[in-house]
């Protein structure tokens, strides 16, 4: 963020001649195992019910490419699309163009369909008309405040990005801070809370993109499975996946914390001793940190 400075809110910095942003939202629940049930198993991994599929990125970047070319044929313009790709303000601009409003938890929200879906914009050149804004609906309701395991919703629509387990478990390249690793429990891939928890998704609906339905039973599969994945496994298995992206060793390490925060079990000991003297300092600091913690508890 601070690389790019304010070129986030100044999209003709990011796309010369760009005058309008076309905004467009794509549904991705996709049904499976009930999150509830596999967040109070700490057997179970638990991963983002956005990441169990296809990458979205690729999704719904070719989706808008096509749409963008289908207007350029009826009106010759300029553009670029973005899906979370580039420094762009893609709540702030779906806000403005009337897609729903931001969320007490920071996400976009819509009264008729909730918050499970991603966003991308294409950037034009094309004075289109403008859209409203829609108003705000969260009225006195906290309950994704008050949700978040770590705390990271420090107040309403204000978001400390350092103790979201979103951050934690993906964008973070080292260590996970101690104080917070009990608290992720069995999160090994971003977190829904905010949202599981949230009175306007009673509406979300499923996906109709068969891309973003379950892979590799990953909306339930136990973590010890998970942790004996070799590093040629993880990489075909995930390809594909937005999780690939974090890499084997950030996969490994963020399993650790989540055995770590499991029932002491002969099963969960050896998969973490399989894993004490492995080559990367990282997984092992994890690894002795979940041995540990597991040796108090008993």
């Amino acid at each position: 963020m601070a690389r790019h400075g304010l070129m986030r809110a100044r999209p003709a910095e990011l796309v010369p001649g760009a005058v309008r942003v076309i905004t467009a939202r794509l549904n991705y629940w996709p049904g499976g195992r009930e999150p509830g049930e596999v967040l109070a198993d700490a057997k179970l991994a638990y991963i983002s019910r956005y990441a169990l599929g296809r990458d979205y990125h690729k999704v719904l970047r070719a989706r808008l490419q096509v749409l963008a070319e289908r207007i350029h044929e009826r009106a010759p313009h300029g553009y670029r699309v973005f899906t979370d790709s580039a420094p762009v303000m893609e709540v702030a601009l779906a806000a403005k163009g009337g897609l729903g409003w931001r969320g007490k938890h920071t996400l976009l929200l819509d009264r008729s369909v909730g918050s499970y879906f991603f966003l991308g914009e294409i950037f034009t050149d094309l004075p289109l008309p403008l859209t409203s804004e829609v108003s705000p609906h969260c009225g006195s309701c906290s309950a994704c405040i008050e949700a978040c395991p770590t705390g990271a919703i420090v107040g309403p629509y204000r978001l400390d990005a350092r103790r979201c387990i979103s951050y934690l478990t993906i964008e973070l390249k080292g260590a996970i801070p101690e104080p917070l690793r009990p608290l992720i429990g069995n999160r090994i891939y971003g977190c829904d809370d905010c949202q599981l928890v949230c009175p306007w998704n009673r509406f979300a609906k499923s996906t109709e993109v068969p891309d973003f339905l379950p892979r590799h039973g990953l909306d339930g599969v136990e973590l010890c499975e998970l942790f004996m994945w070799s590093e040629a496994d993880f990489n075909e298995r995930m390809a594909g996946s937005p999780i690939r992206r974090i890499g084997y060793i950030a996969w490994l390490r963020n399993i650790a914390v989540a055995l770590g925060n499991a029932q002491a079990s002969p099963e969960v000991i050896a998969a973490l001793q399989a894993r004490a003297n492995h080559a990367s300092q990282l997984v092992r600091e994890h690894v002795e940190w979940a041995l540990a913690r597991l040796i108090e508890a008993e």
